[in-house]
């Protein structure tokens, strides 16, 4: 187990712009929720926590395809705040153009940007772009690799089987510090190994089933890092949750929205129906909910972290059609009553 300092430990928050209703229970639209993204940073920042991370969806439930624009449009309304994606689909993407809107990114904010990378558990990148998915694994492979070379900011020469080789490629503009990178995991041993052989991050998306579960994936990848002869780089975890006053509030505030979001998925994926049973089982211990109380949402991320020796927990505060009004007050409550009782609880 990796002992954590809890003065280090880093409490961010994740969205992916999910189109949410107003007070009259209308859907908004999606540049109104782009604009409720910008201010939902904007109070992160205030409240101190230390990332704000914004996913990249390209289907009607999720109103942000293009993510490094609106946290560039945060990063010139905040101060302190890292800012990155949850997560950048680097397998649909470019992995030269990745950087380049990042390095852009990190200068706008002064050093503050982050990129974390995914395959994507969504798919529908992939026809959009043009990428085949019997390639779903090569790609990523591959493109990855790049990234990392690409990381070096030095001239990069390469070659591939599904993207256009490099010839001593000089990629601008240069970072003043570096950019720190992740790589998102879903919980794979393969893709836990993956991520120390390039030297990445470990994000562990943790949405389903206790957070144990995954103690392996994360004992794995510090292995591995040792066998690559990587230095230790930090664990983290992505799950979802929701905070108000109270556990009734919470769970009543944020039910409708998991119930909408899982049934919309569910359609295309076949997944049972989601109900109110299914919902407490996923907020109790053994689930991967984070939501209630402060106290409640404190203890059980500090579990979490004790439990996998992760240094970042990033709560994903929005899901499904829970309204801006109850996103900024669990923002609020995150920033203001959960971050101090977890380093109270850890140390």
């Amino acid at each position: 187990m990796t002992s954590i300092d809890p003065a280090s430990l880093e409490l961010g928050l994740d969205t992916f712009g999910d189109v949410t209703r107003d007070v009259s229970g209308e859907l908004i639209s999606g540049a109104q929720t782009i604009r409720n993204v910008v201010e939902q940073a904007v109070l992160a920042d205030r409240v101190g926590l230390s990332f704000f991370g914004v996913g990249e969806h390209h289907r009607r439930e999720f109103a942000v395809s293009s993510p490094e624009i609106v946290l560039a449009a945060a990063a010139a309304r905040t101060e302190r705040i890292h800012l990155g994606t949850a997560v950048t689909v680097l397998s649909s993407d470019d992995p030269v153009r990745v950087f380049e809107r990042f390095s852009t990114l990190d200068a706008v904010s002064n050093g503050r940007a982050e990129v974390i990378l995914g395959r994507g558990s969504f798919i529908e990148s992939f026809p959009l772009f043009g990428y085949d998915l019997r390639d779903y694994e090569a790609l990523f492979d591959e493109k990855l690799d790049l990234f990392s070379q690409l990381l070096t900011e030095k001239p990069v020469t390469w070659s591939g089987t599904l993207r256009a080789s490099l010839d001593a490629a000089d990629v601008f503009p240069k970072t003043e510090s570096g950019l720190r990178a992740w790589v998102g995991v879903g919980g794979t041993p393969e893709s836990a190994v993956r991520a120390a052989r390039y030297g990445y991050g470990l994000m562990l998306a943790i949405i389903g089933g206790p957070a144990a579960r995954f103690r392996p994936f994360a004992d794995l990848y510090r292995r591995s890092l040792d066998t690559f002869d990587q230095p230790q780089l930090p664990v983290g975890v992505h799950s979802p949750g929701h905070i108000a006053e109270t556990d009734q509030q919470a769970w009543d505030e944020a039910y409708e929205g998991f119930e909408a979001m899982n049934n919309s998925i569910g359609r295309e994926r076949g997944w049972p129906t989601y109900n109110r049973l299914r919902f407490q089982h996923d907020v109790g211990p053994e689930g991967a909910l984070y939501v209630g109380s402060p106290e409640t949402v404190a203890r059980k991320i500090a579990d979490t972290v004790q439990t996998l020796g992760a240094s970042r927990f990033d709560m994903k505060f929005s899901t499904g059609t829970l309204s801006h009004e109850k996103m900024l007050r669990s923002i609020e409550l995150f920033g203001t009553e959960v971050a101090p009782r977890v380093r109270e609880m850890l140390s």
